[in-house]
């Protein structure tokens, strides 16, 4: 049985996979790490609230003990500046990354980055570059397995909504055009039922890439 850490539940990814935690017969336990509570309760489930996710010291001792960590939490670049950008996506990130390593080398950790990142962070797009820095960062940290998932188009299943109003309207008026997308090229759009199942089959199976495109994210899912 596993226990596994959740960052972002109360965004559309977060809550998809943590549906799929919470309903996995092989994970007893889900500690959901928050800025704010999210909306229900299940026997499996614990919350953590903590507002300074640039610092974890206070609550090192209540991270101990887990097998892996889905960081699912992230942000829109519109309208931010790229130090507003990297707070909430580099140094959030890294910032838990470090205070689990040193609690467990062993864990894994999987990061949830998006179709288009710069690993070599010396692209124009600000977005990538710091989503880049990001991954690189996370890959040479010293977890035994460490994963960047980059899913690209995401269907919202079992009544997910996604937070950002822009992304919402895009499901409400043209997933139409999503599932022809998907009909046409299977392996370029997932779920997030798929999505949670390859987070939790990392854990367990392992796998060959450390950046999962779509297909492999399908792959890992099966």
């Amino acid at each position: 049985m596993k226990k596994v850490i959740i960052t972002g539940a109360t965004g559309m990814v977060g809550k998809g996979v943590l549906l799929e935690c919470l309903d996995h017969s092989e994970i007893s336990e889900v500690l959901v790490i928050g800025r704010n509570p999210i909306d229900f309760t299940h026997p499996k489930l614990k919350e953590l609230i903590h507002k300074d996710f640039t610092n974890f010291a206070e609550v090192k001792n209540q991270l101990a003990g887990y097998d892996a960590c889905f960081f699912c939490m992230g942000v829109s670049a519109a309208g931010l500046n790229e130090a507003q950008y990297k707070l909430i996506t580099y140094d959030y990130t890294l910032s838990l990354a470090k205070t689990l390593l040193e609690l467990n080398s062993q864990l894994t950790f999987n990061y949830v980055s998006g179709v288009g990142t710069d690993t070599t962070e010396k692209g124009r797009m600000m977005w990538a570059r710091v989503k880049g820095k990001t991954e690189n960062d996370l890959l040479h940290l010293g977890f035994k397995q460490a994963y960047m998932f980059r899913p690209g188009m995401i269907i919202p299943l079992r009544g997910i909504k996604s937070r950002t109003a822009s992304y919402q309207f895009m499901y409400d008026y043209f997933m139409w055009l999503v599932k022809i997308v998907k009909a046409l090229s299977p392996n370029s759009v997932v779920d997030t039922t798929q999505l949670g199942l390859a987070m939790i089959n990392s854990m367990s199976k392992g796998y060959s890439e450390k950046i999962l495109t779509p297909k492999d994210i399908l792959e890992l899912a099966k």
